[in-house]
Order: C-alpha cells, then structure tokens, then sequence
C-alpha cells in the first residue's frame, strides 16, 4: 500500500506533511514524498526515517493556494500534484493526498485519473460530528453548479461512504433545503427529491442546516457552492466557540477551578470538533483514491488523512460504486428519470 503525498502545496509548508507522513510510515505504510527533493531530503532527515519505507519523487514545480486551477493544469505539467497523481495513474501509488490548492487538486484529477463510468461530476464528502456520530456532507465545493441526476449521484456516492467506510448499515439520506415542507427548496432540490424517491436509497426527505449536527441523519446532499459554505460555517463556529470558551476559563478562578475537574472531558470535546482528527476528505467519483486536506493541515491532520486513504483503497469503493452506477446507467440516457417504475437497487 503505497500512498502518494503531494507535500509542497499547504498553507505551512513541507515540514506538517513530512512529519505527518512519516508518522504514518511507522505504521507500515509506504510513503512516497512528491516534490522539491532537495528540499524534501534536508527536512526529511529531522525525523529519523531512515529505515522506514519512505521514498521521493522529484517534481520541480509548485502549485499555489491562489493560482488559477485552469491555468496550472495546463501550464503546470511536473508540479507536485500532478507527478503524484500520475504515480496514481500508472499503479505505482494506490492513493494521492494533499494538502493544497483544492481546486486544482480536483482538476488535476479529473484530468489525469479520469471520472469514473457514468459519474457526470466528481464531489468532495466531508465527515463532520453530530451529537450522536458523524455525518457525511457532499458535495462540500467540488461544483458550485449542479443538475438534479449530478445530486443523484452525490447522494449514492454520500451513501457509499457511509456505509463503507463509515460503517452505517442503512444511511439515512436527506436533501439539505430551507425547510422540511415538500414545497420548500429550489427547483434543483425539488428536482432531485424526485429522482431519490424513485430510487431505494433511504431517502427521508428535506433537511434544514440546523438538523445536521443533530444526529439522526447520515448524509446531507447539496450543491458545492452551499456545501461550501455551510463546512467553512461550521469550522469557523467550532474553533471560534473553543477559543471564546478558553478565554472565559482563563478569566475567573473558578473557571480555572472548573476545568481543572472538568479536563478529561474538555479533551474529548476538542478532539470531537477538531478537523484534525478526520484528516482528509475523498474526491468521490475519480477513477482512482484522491484525499485532499486543510490547506493549513498540521501533522496529525496529514496523518489521519492517510489513514482515511488507506482504509478507502482497502474498503474497494469505487468497484462498488460502478456496479451501482450500472443499475441507472441506461435509464440517465434516456432520460425518463420521471416515468420510473422500478427501485433502484442499492
């Protein structure tokens, strides 16, 4: 199990991504190192790999966080990101992770990996904490402009993961919309309800924002450009109520008192919120395995990433996912969506 780090693009730099890599290497998984090698080889050598089963691939060029994703697929053919996905490609690595520019990341993949048979456009599924587990948002900003069958789509590949790698015996889907009555929603959402009513996914209806951290449902389908939004939201919320909280500790003794008795169980609350902890997210729909991190990732976020890879590549998603994308294959090309008599199986 060879994974392909593409370690130039984050927000802080190569050393999280090495370090994170090298973590995982001491978990008897092969690392290859995508990027500047003599960079790679000088900061490499802080942290001890010797005798572990990391190697380098050189790629000279760099892909920023705020370059044009069109423009670096076409002008940028040896960056970092695109070697790594081509050691993807030709079998050498069974899945390429990093933390950089996710637009490009999401371009370079459909551009050398390829969408999988009969997925019109690949979507990026996050894993967020509820009250009761975690849930499954997608598509989180891979398609700000989406058609009801795309949405389809999103919602098998949502209910996938779920059930793969999440390990939910029966996901309960929901279209995220503006209020739970059948007549609210745009016409995208309104739409799509036809198509998962119509299919046997366990499709319970329409959802609001302030349902999805309640438990209850596992994955939540929308376009990207509302996905978007509502992960930046709730990372913003849950970083910023963490440091409202600790600035009210350190303010009063007793607040100090408190958290001192209460210590064991404030861990628990910042590893349940921390997006470190989930690592990486899946781009759902390449032919192939393509996790992208935070942009500021640090070394345990580079680390779960890799896990979340491996266990993704060992789960055998995507032979899953096209033998179900068969099932309405004939039935998107003629485009008869609405005159369905028959269940979709799943």
């Amino acid at each position: 199990m060879r994974i392909a780090v593409d370690v130039m693009g984050g927000d802080l730099g190569p050393d999280p991504v090495i370090e994170g890599a090298v973590k995982a290497a001491k978990k008897n998984i092969q690392i290859i190192l995508v990027g500047k090698k003599e960079i790679i080889d000088k900061k490499l050598s802080a942290y001890n790999a010797d005798n572990l089963p990391v190697f380098i691939q050189n790629a000279e060029e760099i892909v920023t966080m705020d370059e044009s994703p069109s423009k670096v697929i076409r002008n940028k053919k040896n960056s970092s990101m695109a070697v790594a996905y081509r050691l993807v490609k030709d079998g050498t690595a069974k899945a390429f992770i990093s933390p950089g520019n996710t637009g490009a990341a999401l371009g370079y993949g459909i551009t050398v990996l390829k969408r999988l048979k009969n997925i019109q456009k690949p979507a990026i599924a996050v894993v967020l904490p509820t009250r009761t587990g975690r849930v499954v948002l997608i598509d989180a900003g891979g398609n700000v402009d989406c058609k009801p069958v795309q949405l389809f789509q999103f919602a098998l590949m949502g209910a996938l993961y779920s059930k793969n790698i999440l390990e939910v015996k029966n996901p309960k889907i929901a279209l995220l919309s503006n209020g739970e009555e059948e007549s609210k929603g745009n016409t995208l959402i309104r739409d799509t309800s036809e198509f998962l009513k119509n299919s046997s996914l366990n499709y319970i209806g329409f959802k609001e924002g302030k349902d999805i951290f309640n438990g209850g449902t596992d994955v939540f389908v929308c376009d990207g450009f509302v996905g978007n939004i509502c992960l930046k939201l709730s990372e913003s919320i849950g970083e910023n109520l963490w440091e409202i909280l600790k600035k009210e500790i350190e303010n009063s003794f007793f607040g100090k008192l408190g958290a001192f008795f209460l210590k064991s169980s404030l861990k628990k609350i910042k590893k349940q919120i921390d997006y470190t902890e989930y690592g990486s997210a899946p781009l759902l729909g390449l032919n192939g395995a393509a996790f992208i991190c935070h942009g500021s990732s640090d070394s345990n976020a580079i680390y779960n990433g890799i896990i979340n890879a491996v266990k993704f590549v060992k789960s055998g998603y995507n032979v899953q996912l096209q033998k179900e994308l068969e099932f309405y294959a004939d039935i998107e090309k003629k485009g008869f969506w609405s005159n369905i008599k028959e269940k979709i199986p799943f």
